[in-house]
């Protein structure tokens, strides 16, 4: 499970794009309970997610032209431009240059070669993320590409990660690791064949997806409905992992749901 000690290639923030800030912040606030703090008016409508006072994730309007609402993952990076460069080397594309952040550090934005989005983070006053895995707050990321062993090679070049297979239902699922310390417990994520979950092939692009721990997967499920959201995948249990569900907000962005099993 994720926390907030962040090293190379930590998932260390996570930022909602949506068309419309004001409808996302209330629908979250429903479903999670969250508050949305404004960056103040030099932040063009960006702000942070918060609960009591830590801030969880982040939200701000869509700044792609054509742009769907998505979250966007990004991973810690000691050297943003060199982060960049092994992206390109390794086949993916850069959307937004490495830039400073008023000083709260640096950021880019990337595309992986089978069109996966995602962004890194280059800390400077801003560490990351205060708070993950407690409930209501980030727990664990999962990419689903078509070919994930060509995903375990780019991203292995780009952060070192390592992977372990692990056997679920009726697939095989790649668990993610951080380059060092012990594999098991730096582990944040995993490798999905797309098409295997929720909706099959055509409802799951090449994409990240975050999920959020929370204490009932069918009450946030009943939550998400009734704010206004879509089930994309109601609430199963899945052995040695917990309850999961996943959903979408009313602009359309994915994002899925974990009860941990209490003996993890």
């Amino acid at each position: 499970m994720l926390g907030t000690d962040f090293r190379t290639g930590s998932p260390n923030w996570l930022d909602l794009g949506s068309p419309d800030t004001g409808a996302a912040a209330a629908f979250y606030r429903a479903v999670f309970g969250w508050d949305f703090v404004s960056a103040g008016p030099e932040a063009g409508g960006y702000g942070f997610f918060q609960q009591g006072g830590r801030t969880v994730a982040a939200l701000g309007p869509l700044t792609e032209e054509d742009a769907d609402s998505a979250w966007t993952v990004y991973f810690q990076s000691p050297d943003i431009r060199a982060t960049a460069d092994a992206v390109m080397r390794a086949g993916g594309q850069v959307r937004v240059a490495p830039m400073d952040v008023m000083g709260e550090g640096w950021l880019a934005q990337f595309t992986d070669p089978q069109g996966a989005r995602f962004a890194s983070w280059q800390p400077g006053k801003t560490g990351g993320l205060e708070v993950a895995s407690a409930e209501n707050s980030l727990v664990w990321v999962e990419l689903h590409v078509p070919d994930p062993e060509a995903a375990l090679g780019f991203y292995g070049r780009v952060f070192g990660w390592r992977s372990a297979e692990m056997e679920a239902p009726g697939m095989t699922y790649r668990v993610l690791s951080l380059a060092e310390g012990d594999q098991q417990a730096t582990s944040f994520g995993g490798v999905a064949t797309q098409g295997e979950g929720a909706g099959g092939a055509s409802a799951i692009p090449a994409r990240w997806v975050p999920y959020f721990h929370v204490a009932d997967a069918d009450a946030t499920v009943a939550a998400v409905e009734g704010a206004g959201g879509a089930v994309l995948m109601p609430a199963a249990n899945v052995p040695d992992v917990g309850r999961i569900a996943w959903g979408a907000d009313p602009a359309g962005a994915v994002f899925a749901v974990l009860r941990p099993d209490p003996r993890m």
